[in-house]
């Protein structure tokens, strides 16, 4: 039986697309062609399921595919359409070619088949796709089909595989590309994993790509603080949609260092984007004019407020995507200012703490430098006051960022983090994960990188005593 998967792009909710997709892909030369999973749970549609009409136009796009009738048999999903019918298995199990073959969205050991096909839309989550591979250990020819795509946060990278009868991979297709191939049991391949930076680099670029497909933009616009988290953002966005589409804002303050603008400038023409100046001195001096200073909290938010207000004109004004450059650190230490700096629509490095930052701005400037040293050098720093650096209020990041992770993503307890590092220390980093929770509740989307994120998985209540 010639068998040939074809790991797609697919849009949530997007009939004609996805029909289009799909239809131009079918190989007729093929005995059976494997498309991944488009039921409406498995794609995003979250509460769109309960619409009436998306309900209808959903079993008419399955419709339209069978009134192709098709010579050789596809699957989507579980979903089989054969002879210009639509079938669906209820254990899963159907016969094609006098070949036995079991569907579904779960591994099961010891099931008696010729052909196992698990078909599940899997989000990319950093460093678990080996234990995925290895978690298979097939008695049967194996394919796991994965679409292209995104969700909301969730990014479908495709890097759908095969195995063969005695559990060797005999393909990988790529991350975050399409692959539309003929399957060869008999072909045994060595695992390779593309390195994590290159991963996270594929993944942000291909998601903006999408999310700006999916909702109508063309362009974006972010500030440019001068600073390695808008600077990677920025970096980012123009490999993704080109930097003829980005447009880049410096607004200095009082207390902005030259660097910052400089740095900017530097940047904007290693990446051949656009950048403009927008100084915020005069609309803070004009509000506190009649005001006393105190240098407080008030007028440091103040500074962030105004930097998110001309931002959000240019991106009225020119119909641009605002992207927000605030990163994992941040966030789980509250470093950030609502309806400020954490305005925006769209984060790209929402689930990047800033270690992960640094690593993927060398990874970047691996061969040529895109990213200035200058900027990759200097200490953090928001610059709302005299001489301010992020060390001031955090702990080193090298430690913070292990902390938060180890929290986080390995479960482990105040008691066994602080067997490595100060315990006040520890109490305080998550402390402050919890009482932050309500700033990002109402931060924008982002693009998931891990199994336990802000943006998904770690689901944190705002009002609670217990830290």
């Amino acid at each position: 039986m010639k068998i040939k998967a074809a790991q797609i792009r697919l849009k949530t909710a997007d009939f004609d697309f996805n029909l289009n997709n799909i239809i131009s892909n079918v190989d007729e030369n093929a005995d059976l062609m494997i498309f991944p999973r488009f039921d409406a749970e498995d794609t995003g549609c979250r509460a769109l399921v309960l619409d009436k009409d998306f309900q209808n136009a959903q079993i008419k796009f399955y419709e339209n595919i069978a009134n192709k009738n098709f010579s050789c048999a596809i699957l989507i999903g579980d979903i089989l359409i054969k002879d210009g019918q639509t079938e669906v298995s209820t254990d899963g199990f159907y016969e094609i070619d006098n070949k036995k073959i079991f569907v579904s969205d779960t591994f099961v050991e010891d099931v008696e088949c010729d052909l196992y096909i698990l078909s599940k839309n899997r989000y990319y989550a950093k460093n678990t796709f080996e234990d995925f591979v290895d978690s298979i250990e097939t008695k049967s020819d194996f394919i796991y089909i994965n679409s292209v795509g995104i969700s909301d946060c969730n990014i479908y990278s495709g890097m759908s595989f095969g195995k063969n009868k005695n559990n060797e991979l005999t393909f990988i297709a790529p991350l975050c590309r399409e692959y539309v191939e003929f399957i060869d049991f008999s072909n045994r391949i060595e695992y390779f994993e593309s390195i994590y930076e290159k991963q996270i680099v594929d993944v942000t670029t291909f998601a903006l790509k999408e999310y700006l497909e999916n909702t109508g933009f063309s362009k974006v616009i972010l500030g440019l603080s001068g600073g390695i988290d808008s600077a990677l953002t920025a970096a980012l966005a123009c490999k993704a949609i080109g930097a003829e589409n980005v447009l880049g804002v410096m607004m200095p303050s009082m207390y902005s260092s030259e660097g910052s603008i400089t740095d900017s400038i530097a940047l904007a023409n290693n990446l051949g984007m656009s950048v403009i100046k927008e100084p915020i001195k005069p609309l803070f001096d004009e509000f506190m004019k009649e005001r006393e200073h105190l240098g407080d909290l008030s007028e440091e938010n103040l500074q962030a407020r105004l930097r998110g207000l001309i931002l959000m004109f240019y991106s009225n004004r020119e119909n641009r995507l605002l992207l927000s450059t605030g990163n994992k650190s941040e966030s789980a230490m509250g470093f950030g200012t609502l309806y400020g700096d954490l305005a925006g629509g769209y984060n790209m490095i929402a689930d990047l703490t800033k270690t992960e930052v640094y690593k993927v701005s060398n990874y970047l400037n691996k061969n040529d430098e895109i990213i200035p040293q200058s900027i990759i050098d200097k200490a953090p720093s928001a610059e709302l006051h005299p001489n301010q650096k992020d060390s001031d209020r955090l702990p080193d990041y090298a430690i913070l960022d292990d902390i938060i992770e180890m929290y986080l993503n390995e479960h482990k307890s105040v008691d066994e983090i602080s067997e490595k590092y100060d315990k006040n220390i520890v109490k305080e980093v998550v402390r402050k994960i919890y009482r932050m929770q309500f700033k990002r509740y109402q931060g924008c989307l982002g693009i998931r990188l891990s199994e336990h994120s802000f943006l998904s998985g770690i689901d944190l209540p705002v009002v609670q005593r217990f830290y």
